[in-house]
């Protein structure tokens, strides 16, 4: 009977029973890795925005500068939205070799390790960002979103984007070992170009121009947007250009890996 019941199954129900012992597996993996992981996950952001909030205070002297929104919700928010697109591209590239035994089963293949790990990415960044909305509350920090409904695009875009990039890094780092130590280097230069931790705006126009060549800088612009009505993006932002690059992103991830499975698998 059992037998007959497995046979049954739709290949949807099989998918989605893989996908929910691997979230476990990782969910286990990610938050009891030791006794402070739940701590670092949120003493990151809160460390940087303190030591960016005392390097503005000591180069400008004044509380305010950001255009239509105060400096700390403006720099809490584009730090949690970098955070979460650099996560969901960067915790792909070991996705295929640590989980390398699994492939035994037929019913587990590369591209599933993927996208657990984004989605539980996700999930924990977006738990992170409803506590930095209330701890700000009770600090008197205004970082409730003026419109709900567009930040929450603009951050489901950002984990989009993040995922697309990290299924396509996951299978070039698995197939080219040394792209992946490349890759984790551009952090740091991305982190300063796509205006999480400075604003774009007092750039001169012609490096602006060049910027706006960067997906991530559209999708931070636009949460920030969400989150403070007032607020002024940077000119040139393109809400169709951010969904582009998302959705192409995603479609290339998703068709390396259906490319070459087997090399995953046998790497």
């Amino acid at each position: 009977m059992s037998v007959n019941q497995h046979a049954s199954r739709s290949s949807w129900q099989i998918t989605y029973s893989v996908w929910s012992a691997l979230f476990m597996r990782e969910a286990l993996a990610r938050t009891t890795a030791d006794r402070f992981a739940w701590f670092w996950m949120v003493f990151e952001p809160m460390a940087l925005v303190g030591l960016m909030v005392s390097v503005r205070t000591l180069i400008f002297g004044s509380n305010r500068f950001i255009m239509g929104a105060d400096f700390i919700p403006w720099l809490i928010t584009g730090l949690l939205g970098f955070f979460l697109f650099r996560e969901n591209m960067m915790r792909p590239l070991n996705a295929i070799e640590a989980n390398k035994g699994l492939f035994s089963y037929r019913q587990v293949r590369p591209v599933d390790t993927v996208f657990v790990r984004c989605l539980l990415e996700g999930i924990l960044k977006t738990f992170i960002i409803f506590i930095f909305v209330g701890c700000g509350a009770v600090l008197g920090f205004n970082i409730i979103p003026d419109n709900p409904l567009a930040a929450l695009v603009a951050w489901i875009n950002l984990w989009m984007m993040g995922a697309g990039f990290g299924l396509i890094f996951s299978v070039l780092s698995t197939l080219i070992p040394e792209l992946g130590r490349i890759v984790r280097i551009t952090t740091l230069p991305l982190m300063l170009t796509s205006g999480a931790i400075v604003p774009l705006n007092f750039l001169h126009h012609e490096v602006r121009e060049i910027i706006l060549y960067i997906p991530i800088v559209h999708a931070l612009e636009m949460l920030r947007q969400g989150f403070f009505s007032t607020y002024h993006a940077l000119p040139g932002v393109s809400p169709v250009y951010m969904w582009v690059w998302s959705l192409s992103v995603v479609a290339l991830g998703l068709l390396l890996h259906v490319k070459y499975a087997d090399e995953l698998k046998a790497a």
